[in-house]
């Protein structure tokens, strides 16, 4: 059976699990590598799917259950998305792989959805999971909000922060030619981000329920 009060010793794991969460996002807002700010931002996730666990109540198990799976699509496109940039480009830094919308139109369309799912976006499954986990936290303690809400806030604000940087603005003279995207990648991308949209009618595939 589980335990709805979970002892205090678990207390400082859950406190430093939402601290964590905000430090890894606040991380993500200043960074200049494409890969590394990816990699930081399943860590500010992993950090609410620890506290749900920890707590020990059936709707934090679904949540952490949801949340993982639904994370891990919406990385693994992210990482993908970020490869196709360097096979290109030949580099990670932010500041120099801007305006590939004008390259990439279709491409460009695959970030923004994965941005927006990244940030919870509805029908997603990743809002379920957030949903679950911060009602979840609020119930054990009220004060949690504060800590999960501005971690939502930041993680919408870092994935806009990473699409505006690759895609809008002018394009760099030196990636005037570029190979085009291929079917494969596309492809890739679809077995990735359809399953987030399509999971949400029958949640309990993943949910554990």
């Amino acid at each position: 059976t589980l335990n709805p009060h979970p002892p205090n010793l678990m207390f400082p794991i859950i406190i430093l699990a939402l601290w964590g969460i905000l430090m890894t996002s606040s991380i993500c807002l200043r960074q200049t590598d494409l890969k590394a700010l990816i990699a930081y931002s399943s860590v500010s996730h992993m950090g609410l799917v620890a506290a749900a666990i920890i707590v020990q109540t059936p709707w934090g198990l679904t949540g952490a259950m949801t949340l993982m799976v639904a994370h891990g699509l919406t990385s693994s496109a992210l990482f993908a998305l970020a490869n196709t940039n360097y096979e290109r480009t030949h580099t990670r830094t932010l500041l120099l792989v801007r305006g590939l919308q004008l390259a990439f139109p279709l491409m460009s369309t695959w970030w923004l959805l994965t941005n927006l799912t990244n940030m919870a976006m509805p029908p997603t499954i990743n809002l379920l999971g957030e949903l679950f986990i911060i009602s979840t936290l609020f119930n054990w303690s009220t004060p949690t909000i504060i800590i999960t809400g501005m971690g939502t806030l930041i993680t919408a604000t870092y994935s806009l922060y990473m699409f505006l940087m690759t895609q809008r603005g002018s394009i760099s003279t030196q990636f005037q030619l570029l190979p085009p995207t291929h079917t494969r990648e596309h492809l890739n991308l679809t077995l990735h981000l359809l399953p987030l949209g399509l999971l949400i009618m029958k949640p309990a595939l993943v949910s554990g329920l």
